[in-house]
């Protein structure tokens, strides 16, 4: 069912990153920040579940966008905060991006 949806591999592939990340940020921020990542994660993943099996997918659509806006700041907060590598953000940043370019790029087939 979602084998054939590319943004669902690539959202999942990176919820499987971001969860050995947060696992090694310090124990006072993995129950904070490492949980609204996760959480932030989870979510668009389940919005594009959503938004494949709806007819209006536009708003669902535009709905992880917005997710994945706040998954970007939650990210670069985290490497401001030395709890990632710069490189470790690099691959996350761009991760994100493929996404949200996959993203941008469904909203639009959806006009």
């Amino acid at each position: 069912m979602f084998q054939n949806l590319a943004i669902f591999e690539k959202i999942y592939e990176l919820i499987l990153w971001l969860y050995l990340r947060v696992n090694k940020f310090p124990k006072s921020q993995r129950f904070v920040l490492g949980q609204h990542i996760e959480n932030t994660t989870l979510k668009i993943l389940e919005i594009i579940i959503e938004a494949n099996q709806e007819r209006n997918k536009l708003s669902y659509l535009k709905q992880a966008s917005v997710e994945l806006d706040k998954l970007r700041i939650l990210i670069r907060l985290s490497k401001d905060l030395r709890f990632i590598s710069i490189r470790q953000y690099g691959f996350g940043a761009g991760k994100i991006n493929e996404i949200g370019k996959m993203l941008g790029g469904w909203i639009k087939s959806c006009r």
